[in-house]
């Protein structure tokens, strides 16, 4: 398949670019990717499209405040780092802009008690950022960073949190896993009182999954590598439930990459971390995943041809003609999907 032929229309007035109040306020297709069919309904109302037994999985990584402004020390100059991905306790692969004014040897303060220089660039045009600091380093990068929000939100988040799930916890993303912000606690409570089970995953998201595909073949394109975990807990959660006849359920593309990484030819899960650089396009045989909660995607994206690969090709442009048609909230804050 070609990338244009993920490609549709989308009015930038349908870009979501503040988060909802409260987070379960938006909107919910609902696709049979069997009939192709749609129901419009709310996000609130998702307890009745499951049942006792049903597992869902959510991905509990933790956004970083990755985005950061350093002042080269030697000129002065300013430049914006976006922290990608932990090498050691205090060396980072970023992205940085403008890249001429960081290469190697440049040093640069981000505040009176953290500081970094430039060691190494890669083939790809990143950095190897090195950090000298003073006290515990996630503390101080909390103090300085922004979140690195999706280049296409040009709003200003005023509120840090509403780019995490309730239920992150485990820091490293470079991006939030966006179908988990429309649960709230209540929600999740709820939904374990209804015989609704819920376990998690870690993946810890890459800026690669704004990256757009280049190539138009789109086997040629080349998938980022991103670390996962899955506890022994949810493992055998998973197990039981394929085991019972329930549905395993991903919150978001990323719990659906872990859980089809980690899965074995039967379906099977065991307690595993690694990392993955799966590309899930039309013509895949999903091994564990059964159905998917997610948002709606970028045109010509990797997780466009992901979600054509669960509904099928004709079924996903034409929830997402109807989407746009219906004027559902698109991206990151925007409205959610659930593929049965």
């Amino acid at each position: 398949m070609k990338r244009s032929d993920f490609y549709y229309d989308l009015p930038e007035e349908l870009i979501a670019q503040t988060p909802i109040e409260p987070r379960n306020a938006s909107r919910l297709m609902v696709l049979d990717r069997n009939s192709g069919k749609t129901e419009h309904t709310q996000f609130t109302d998702l307890f009745r499209f499951l049942k006792q037994g049903d597992l869902l999985v959510l991905n509990d990584t933790k956004v970083l405040p990755a985005r950061i402004f350093g002042k080269r020390t030697d000129t002065g100059s300013e430049v914006e780092f976006v922290l990608l991905k932990r090498r050691n306790d205090t060396d980072w692969e970023c992205i940085a802009g403008p890249g001429k004014k960081a290469k190697v040897g440049h040093c640069f303060t981000f505040s009176n008690k953290l500081a970094g220089e430039v060691i190494e660039v890669l083939p790809d045009g990143n950095r190897i950022l090195r950090f000298a600091f003073e006290g515990e380093f996630y503390a101080l990068l909390n103090e300085v960073g922004n979140m690195p929000l999706p280049h296409y939100i040009k709003e200003e988040l005023k509120d840090k949190d509403r780019y995490q799930t309730v239920y992150s916890k485990e820091l490293g993303s470079a991006a939030a896993p966006t179908a988990g912000l429309h649960f709230t606690k209540d929600m999740l409570n709820e939904l374990k009182e209804k015989g609704i089970n819920i376990a998690y995953v870690t993946l810890h998201v890459g800026l690669g999954t704004f990256r757009p595909v280049k190539v138009d073949n789109i086997l040629e394109h080349k998938m980022h590598s991103e670390h996962y975990h899955v506890p022994k807990e949810t493992a055998e959660l998973i197990n039981q439930t394929k085991e019972s006849g329930g549905r395993v359920i991903c919150v978001g593309t990323t719990s659906c990459r872990t859980v089809e990484s980690a899965a074995d030819e039967n379906g099977r899960l065991c307690e595993c971390s690694g990392d993955t650089e799966i590309f899930i396009y039309p013509g895949y045989k999903f091994k564990c995943l059964d159905a998917l909660i997610t948002n709606f995607h970028l045109p010509e994206s990797t997780l466009i041809m992901l979600v054509s690969a669960l509904a099928g090709y004709e079924n996903t442009m034409n929830a997402y003609k109807t989407a746009v048609e219906e004027r559902y909230r698109f991206f990151s804050f925007g409205d959610a999907m659930f593929i049965v």
